[in-house]
């Protein structure tokens, strides 16, 4: 049957989750799906992109993410059939891949160069373009999943279990990256708020006495933000990169850059979703890519005769990285000031100062409330948004978006690296 989940004869996939335990693949199938090239890719590019640079325990993959999340949507849909939520075999497959292959159009370091090798394209909209590849290999089998990530499944709250406020997903990535990064803060109950799911009128709402499990969610996935996700030494690593790949684009106008095929068509080429679309080959060569073709790339470019190439990748592998200044106030033009003299007295020239420096701005909400709300269900049968719920200030607190400026930057060893080589007539 299409919608087939596992008969007896199928024989039981398991996996040893360090979050988890045992994490058991339900079927044939989504095993199938596993194994294929396009979900191995996953297992060679960590979920915190550089954020192992601050917290050495992150070092884990989009690949034991997807797992986690997929194990969370097994138990979130056990949960609500035993409530009484009816849903076909269809639908139970459709809800497994559908969060399962979330995750599938992320690049190299994750987020962080998503702009860098496409341009106005995000990795939600290269997962649906492998998971539509995916779904012609498998012959359509795929159909119910993709209806139910992108929205279009009539049932709307398997869309919000795959991508909403409080989505499997969601649940994975947090309790996972306080494991890992070992902050004790970001530590969720999600097996609790997972028993406490229930669907009314249609979408997915939250058990009365799952509102505390839920405050504590969203506090801790504020603190994560701050402390991980936003923490300034990953935004200084992932400047450096940025300002990798910028330098390497600019060199390729006029001459070669040593690297592999695949990296070189991102790099040396503006690539659009209408490129994309036009040229199916792009696909296969961006699967071609993970970390380990940037670490490659880098360790040549830190040899390479370009002093600004070299100086910026070098510095990246050893973790000689930009220093951050934030303002809430939007103003850092004194600070800016300053450092554009110091680059001058390093002897670099104007159109090269761009490459060490970097304004920008953070923001997070722990609650995003434009989003999609959280309802809480009482037991009279009524719903209510949590904010409105909650008797903690906090939480309505939590939907105000806080925003901060920064300005990253070369460092007093950078400038004096810079400034002897400058000497040499180098820049």
């Amino acid at each position: 049957m299409h919608g087939h989940i596992r008969s007896n004869t199928e024989q039981r996939k398991i996996f040893n989750d360090p979050v988890y335990g045992f994490i058991t693949i339900p079927g044939d199938f989504i095993f199938r799906v596993v194994e294929h090239p396009y979900f191995q890719r996953l297992r060679r590019i960590k979920q915190l992109g550089l954020a192992e640079l601050v917290y050495p325990g992150a070092v884990h993959s989009r690949f034991q993410h997807a797992l986690g999340a997929m194990h969370l949507m097994h138990e979130a849909l056990l949960s609500l059939e035993a409530k009484g939520v009816k849903m076909s075999d269809q639908e139970k497959e459709g809800a497994l891949l559908a969060i399962l292959l979330h995750d599938i159009g992320h690049g190299p370091f994750s987020h962080v160069l998503e702009h860098s090798l496409f341009h106005n394209v995000s990795h939600e909209c290269i997962s649906e373009l492998l998971i539509a590849r995916l779904n012609v290999t498998f012959e359509g089998r795929l159909d119910t999943a993709i209806a139910m990530f992108n929205g279009s499944y009539p049932r709307k709250f398997f869309h919000q279990l795959v991508s909403g406020q409080l989505d499997m997903d969601r649940m994975d990535y947090l309790n996972r990256d306080s494991f890992f990064t070992a902050v004790a803060e970001g530590k969720i109950g999600a097996e609790r708020i997972i028993k406490m799911l229930h669907v009314a009128n249609d979408e997915l709402v939250v058990e009365e006495k799952g509102l505390m499990s839920v405050e504590n969610f969203l506090v801790a996935r504020q603190h994560m933000y701050w402390q991980v996700y936003l923490h300034k030494t990953a935004i200084c690593a992932e400047t450096v990169l940025l300002k990798v790949f910028q330098r390497v684009k600019d060199l390729l106008k006029t001459e070669s850059v040593p690297m592999g095929a695949s990296l070189l068509r991102f790099l040396g080429n503006e690539i659009t979703l209408d490129t994309i679309q036009e040229d199916p080959t792009i696909l296969e060569d961006f699967v071609k890519l993970d970390d380990n073709d940037i670490w490659f790339a880098l360790k040549i470019w830190a040899d390479h005769s370009d002093q600004i190439l070299s100086v910026l990748s070098k510095s990246l592998l050893d973790r000689n990285l930009f220093k951050i200044k934030f303002d809430k106030n939007y103003d850092l033009g004194d600070y800016k000031e300053g450092l554009i003299q110091k680059l001058n007295k390093a002897g670099i020239s104007k159109e090269h100062q761009t490459y060490f420096y970097r304004e920008g701005k953070i923001k997070s909400s722990g609650y995003d409330l434009h989003h999609s709300s959280i309802k809480i269900l009482w037991k009279d049968g009524n719903t209510m948004e949590i904010s409105e719920a909650s008797e903690l200030p906090t939480i309505r607190a939590l939907s105000n978006i806080v925003e901060k400026n920064y300005l990253c930057y070369a460092n007093d060893v950078y400038l004096r690296e810079i400034s002897d080589r400058a000497e040499n007539n180098l820049y």
